[in-house]
């Protein structure tokens, strides 16, 4: 239950305010001001002054806040703050104190239409959209038929989905997306391996379609089941609104009717099983006090016809480096003092190829030596059509009572981004 909503610019200006019950006054806003805004040493998202719980969340220097005096649910206040800011985008793109400014009225009839009576209501951008226009979406005024078909799709079973969509080419396309998180020591040894995974659908289907798609039939999700040595094991899922779950726990399929345009269908964890795109050798040899050799082993765990893309390496050199000789067999090493680090660009390994950095830094000498601290190496890449948790689509299918056709498309990304690193 939320009782009041506010958002403040970054010198603690109110810019909009709506108070939703009456037991709180406008004067609360000079509270978290006082509190929070002027506060550097705050930094905890949720303060709690007697009975008033303050949630902020923090983008483009604005702090959008919601405050109740209930123990309400933290999780589901900070859903609606995260759900604002999305449909905020949506309508006027990127969200930032001039963006408030000028699409203020905008902002309070969203809000009013969100949340009724301080408990949120409608969140789906697309309905919105049907009835709270803006110049770039709607310019016209909509008619009495229209105004009834909001109303049917505001309480009716498919509230994320107006029945009246029509394309003139049905297409669905399903990106299966995977970032691995892997921290490996200087003996070899796998600290920590995990998949966050997404499954993100872009639907240009028309009328009202039932969509279905199966995943692998060694599917445990349960930890207490117990899968084989090639089952895939997925910690938790998380579903859009969609998905009839019931079918999903006794089949493995997701059975769904699914909203207009791109959505993230299911969102999952893997922490069981991970298999590892690229391994990573490193050996690194301190020469006295003056030199530093390096040999990086890049190989490739999968097979022939796929690729690595993008591929970023980056090594760490002692702080008192002057200069690295590279080496490379294939792509660009340059060091970056700045950084202290040798990064070496790769645009593109083939699956079953090995390739290795020779690298020689040179050291000043220093009058009082620390000792080299070795941060880990870093790899950023990315490989189509391979998956680490070996989650895959089996099928996918379309019905529709018309029973057009539709072309429908399956691709698989994994990918690294500052979270896989090699120690030495």
């Amino acid at each position: 239950m939320i009782s009041a909503f506010f958002i403040f610019n970054q010198k603690g200006e109110v810019l909009i305010s709506r108070l939703y019950r009456t037991d709180l006054k406008r004067s609360i806003a000079d509270v978290f001001r006082i509190q929070v805004v002027s506060n550097s040493d705050v930094r905890s998202p949720i303060i709690t002054l007697g009975s008033t719980s303050f949630f902020h969340v923090r983008i483009n220097n604005l702090y959008i806040v919601a405050v109740t005096k209930c123990n309400a649910n933290a999780a589901l206040v900070f859903e609606f703050c995260y759900r604002f800011i999305s449909i905020a985008k949506s309508y006027f793109g990127k969200v930032d104190e001039e963006a408030v400014k000028n699409n203020f009225v905008l902002i309070y009839e969203l809000i009013d239409e969100i949340i009724d009576f301080g408990y949120p209501q409608n969140s789906e951008t697309d309905t919105l959209k049907t009835y709270i226009t803006t110049e770039s979406i709607v310019s016209a005024n909509i008619a009495a038929e229209e105004s009834s078909k909001i109303t049917t799709q505001a309480t009716g079973s498919t509230n994320w989905r107006r029945g009246d969509v029509k394309y003139k080419k049905n297409e669905a396309f399903v990106d299966v997306v995977e970032t691995v998180n892997l921290s490996m020591s200087a003996k070899g040894t796998v600290l920590r391996a995990d998949v966050d995974g997404h499954i993100l659908m872009r639907a240009y289907l028309s009328g009202t379609p039932e969509c279905k798609f199966g995943l692998n039939d060694k599917l445990v999700i349960d930890k207490n089941e117990r899968g084989g040595g090639d089952a895939v094991e997925l910690d938790d899922c998380r579903f859009h609104q969609c998905v009839r779950l019931d079918e999903f726990d006794s089949t493995r399929t997701i059975s769904f009717v699914p909203p207009d345009g791109e959505f993230e269908l299911m969102r999952y964890r893997s922490t069981s099983n991970v298999k590892l795109p690229l391994r990573v050798i490193p050996t690194v040899n301190e020469i006295g006090t003056s030199a530093v050799s390096y040999a990086i082993t890049v190989k490739t765990n999968f097979n022939n016809k796929l690729s690595a893309t993008n591929v970023v390496v980056r090594i760490p050199t002692p702080l008192n480096t002057t200069n690295v000789d590279c080496k490379v067999p294939i792509g660009k090493a340059k060091y970056v003092p700045a950084e202290n680090v040798v990064v070496w660009k790769i645009p593109r390994i083939q699956g079953g190829q090995e390739v290795t950095f020779q690298g020689h830094a040179s050291l000043t000498s220093t009058t009082n030596r620390q000792v080299w601290a070795r941060p880990p190496i870093d790899v950023d890449f990315q490989v189509l059509m391979f998956t680490s948790s070996g989650l895959i689509v089996r099928f996918l299918k379309v019905f529709e009572k018309s029973n057009y056709h539709s072309v429908k498309w399956v691709r698989y990304l994994t990918k690294a981004s500052g979270s896989y690193q090699i120690r030495f």
